[in-house]
Formats: structure tokens, C-alpha cells, sequence
């Protein structure tokens, strides 16, 4: 079995398809393949016991032409440079296609927060933050959490960058993603085909920051969420979960693993049970060529960043199994970002239930433009949110020109 390719090359086999069709040329391909800044920086850290061990850091923004940098901070073992370029990627296309006047960046630090104490992951984070902070600010680059990170790594980073400001700047940071994008998302997905939400069954691989908050907002709205999975296993319960008690179970065992009221189940098999909608919430990569074809699925909703290869979309195409792509689904998370931004900068608030109709509209605005796009091009949906949105920061550098 050949290995999947990497999170990079998968991202940039999707621009090279998307700049084909939009017939830009060479210099404009290499100008949009390019990250425009990056940075690889080393973080020393004095452990508990007193012993000193040496992290790296990376931070990358993509694209910057159509506002600043905007992108999470990830902490995993996984984490190097190749990996931060392909999501930081991902978010330029993302809020191009919402239409948000960001770029796209991203950051990471090689790391499992698991094996560190809380003071040591501060440690990190100030030691991290003070080494990026050229680059960052609320007009040039803002982060917010993503995997291994949460609202307490992030008022770390606001604190240290406010402390060497001088004065306090909520803006340089954004808090909690918001996984109800992908509900909006696959609500309009499914209301093209004639089906409800209630009408149908799901399974999510992923059960964290993103999966938990979305099997919640499934089961509320009806959906029968019959499988979850994470990173030690995962269940099945065919005539659905009751996700209020798994959310109980998980916040106190950590895991999803050992809920009474379910079945064990192979995590390898839940890509490939038999349901109507499936929501990849995890990682990247995780729908290769040979998942893909095990897929039973009618709908792939991409709940996490880059789930599925290049060669899992063709195999998904020729099986008829529509793929609601991340630059669309997972959007919300940056939208939500972005009202965070604007009321920091303001200093004023919206309600909660202002976010949700503000959110609400733009996601089915940029659904409905991306399935527009894909219907008068003949083309699929991930085919068409690129074009949308390389095509708009493609604009935005020509619109700005070249500076001698």
C-alpha cells in the first residue's frame, strides 16, 4: 500500500486543479503556491524537574493580500513545517471563500500537551509567543485555537503579547471554533438533494473541539448520530446515540471509549459504515485511496482540515459521493473568529443569538455561491470553492500590483 500524500502536496494538487481551470499562468500559480512569510523558531523549555528540552516552532502566513494573517496554533507530535504550510493554505482559500478580510496563516509547536504540565505548556506558549512576535498583532497575523489548544493557551499568548505592547490587546487572539459551520453546511448540502437533516443518519470520526460541539448540534436538530470515534477507539449504536450522556461519559473519562450505552467499534471501520452522512472531524488524510472505496456514505462533510487526499476525491467522485469540502464546512470556526476580531477591535459585543443569524447567513451565502459555481461549471464542489477562492485573492493581489 503506498503511503497517503502529504497535507502540502494535497493542498497544492488542489490549486494546481483550480488554477487550470481559472487559466491563470505560471507566474501567478507560483505567486499563490508560495507562502509569503514564514518562520521556524526554537523554543527552549525548562521542565518541572529542572532538566531543559528544546521544542521547535513554526508560524506561516500564506497569502496576506486580502488582510492579515489569520489561522490557529496547533500543539502535536505531528506538527513540522509542511504541515503548517498546507493549513495555512487551506485558511487563505477559507476566508476568501466566506468572504472575510483576512489572509491565511497558521502555527504550530511540536508537542504532545498531554505529556506536559499545565505551567510547562505556559512556559511554551509565552516562550513561543515572544519568539513569532514580529510577525504577529491584530492588523497582521490572529491566532486561535486548534488542535492541543484552547481558550487558556490563547489568553497566554494574549497576555504575553500585551505585556511587551505595554498595553492590554484582546484582538491579537480569538477563542473557541465553532463547529455548527458544518451543520449549516451540510443542512443546505442535504436540502439541495430534497432530504432533511432529521432524515438522515450520520457518523463522525473526531469527538474534540470540533466533533463534540457537532454531534450535539446533529442530534439537536434530529439527525440519528449512529458512530464517533477518537484517538483511542471508537462506538456504535444503530439506532442512534444519545450524545448528551457521551458528552458526560468523555468529560469525564477523556474518551469516547467504554460508553455503556454503545457498541465497540474498530475505528478503521467507522469511515466505512453504512450511513447517509459522514463527518471526518479528526485530522488530515485520513480518506486515501483506499478508504475512500470503502466509503458508503452519500455525503462527506468535511468537519476537519485537508481529511481527504487528492486520490480519495477522485475515487469519491467516481462512486457518486458528494464531498461538502473544508473550505466550505469548516468555515465557521474563522467566521465566528472574525465577529470575535471586529467587537475586540470595537470594543462592543453582539448577543449570542446575533452571532448565530450572522453566522447563519454568511454560511449559506457562501454555500449557495460555491454550489452555484458548481452546477453552471460542471464541476464538484471542492472545484468550485477553490476557483471562488483563489480566484477572489488571486483579484486582490492583482488589484494591489507588484511592489518594485
Amino acid at each position: 500500500m503506498n503511503p497517503s500524500p502529504s497535507p502540502l502536496a494535497t493542498a497544492r494538487a488542489q490549486l494546481a486543479t483550480a488554477v487550470q481551470i481559472l487559466g491563470y499562468d505560471d507566474g501567478m500559480h507560483a505567486v499563490l503556491r508560495q507562502p509569503r512569510r514564514e518562520l521556524h523558531v526554537a523554543v527552549p523549555l525548562r521542565r518541572d524537574d529542572g532538566h531543559v528540552e528544546l521544542l521547535h516552532g513554526y508560524r506561516v502566513q500564506h497569502n496576506i493580500s486580502r488582510g492579515p494573517g489569520k489561522g490557529g496554533l496547533r500543539y502535536a507530535p505531528s506538527v513540522d513545517i509542511d504541515e503548517v504550510r498546507a493549513l495555512a493554505m487551506w485558511m487563505t482559500w477559507k476566508c476568501a471563500v466566506v468572504e472575510l478580510p483576512y489572509g491565511g496563516a497558521k502555527g504550530g509547536v511540536t508537542i504532545d500537551p498531554r505529556a506536559y504540565s499545565s505551567s510547562e505548556l505556559e512556559r511554551v506558549t509565552r516562550r513561543y509567543t515572544s519568539e513569532i512576535m514580529p510577525m504577529i498583532g491584530p492588523e497582521r497575523d490572529v491566532m486561535a485555537p486548534d488542535i492541543g489548544t484552547d481558550e487558556q493557551i490563547m489568553a497566554w499568548v494574549m497576555d504575553t503579547y500585551s505585556v511587551n505592547r505595554g498595553f492590554t490587546i484582546p484582538a491579537v487572539t480569538t477563542g473557541k471554533p465553532l463547529a455548527v459551520g458544518g451543520l449549516h453546511a451540510a443542512t443546505a448540502t442535504l436540502r439541495d438533494a430534497g432530504v432533511r437533516l432529521d432524515e438522515v443518519s450520520a457518523a463522525i470520526q473526531g469527538f474534540g473541539k470540533v466533533g463534540g460541539p457537532l454531534a450535539r448540534f446533529l442530534h439537536e436538530k434530529g439527525c440519528r448520530v449512529v458512530a464517533v470515534g477518537d484517538e483511542r477507539g471508537a462506538i456504535v449504536r444503530s439506532d442512534g446515540l444519545d450524545v448528551a450522556a457521551l458528552s458526560a461519559h468523555v468529560a469525564r473519562t477523556g474518551s469516547v471509549v467504554g460508553f455503556a450505552d454503545a457498541d465497540p467499534l474498530d475505528p478503521a471501520e467507522l469511515l466505512a459504515l453504512d450511513v447517509d452522512v459522514l463527518f471526518p472531524a479528526a485530522v488530515e488524510g485520513v480518506l486515501d485511496e483506499e478508504s475512500a472505496a470503502r466509503v458508503k456514505a452519500r455525503w462527506v462533510v468535511e468537519a476537519a482540515n485537508g481529511p481527504t487526499t487528492t486520490e480519495g476525491d477522485r475515487v469519491l467522485a467516481d462512486r457518486g459521493v458528494v464531498v461538502v469540502p473544508d473550505i466550505l464546512a469548516n468555515a465557521g470556526g474563522v467566521v465566528v473568529s472574525y465577529f470575535e476580531w471586529v467587537q475586540a477591535n470595537q470594543a462592543y459585543w453582539w448577543t449570542e443569538r446575533e452571532i448565530e443569524e450572522r453566522l447563519e447567513h454568511r454560511m449559506l451565502e457562501a454555500y449557495a455561491a460555491v454550489s452555484q459555481v458548481s452546477r453552471a461549471e460542471g464541476i464538484s464542489l471542492r472545484d468550485a470553492a477553490l476557483v471562488i477562492g483563489v480566484r477572489r485573492v488571486a483579484e486582490a493581489h492583482l488589484i494591489r500590483g507588484l511592489y518594485p
